[in-house]
């Protein structure tokens, strides 16, 4: 535990001096004279991107051509689930209903004030 409590420490002390040097960078920044403009550079353009290859497309005829790709296998068809029977269930309980009226609060009146002699 000792050891945390110098690490932190050591942290604090290391956050500290770092916080005084950044704040006395800044003050030399805001100190130097006004800089002339940037140059503005030369832009340049991009060469255009190649084109996408077209890709082999699956061949209909029993006998593949040369590269090109063969016919796609067909799904068996999926298996029906059988029914299940469905639960019914009892209609909910009526809920109580919920006043909306709010009941009037008495106040008291005040104190009679007293007579001056």
């Amino acid at each position: 535990m000792a050891s945390f409590n110098c690490f932190a420490l050591a942290f604090v002390m290391a956050l500290s001096f770092a916080s005084t040097d950044v704040g006395l960078a800044a003050r030399h920044l805001l100190q130097l004279p006004q800089l002339p403009p940037m140059p503005t550079l030369p832009t340049t353009t991009l060469p255009p991107l190649p084109s996408i290859p077209n890709l082999p497309q699956p061949s209909k005829p029993a006998l593949p051509r040369p590269g090109a790709l063969p016919p796609l296998p067909t799904m068996p068809g999926l298996p029906t689930l059988p029914s299940v029977p469905r639960a019914i269930l009892p209609p909910l309980p009526s809920m109580p209903s919920i006043p909306t009226a709010i009941p009037s609060i008495p106040f008291l009146s005040p104190p009679p004030s007293p007579s001056t002699p």
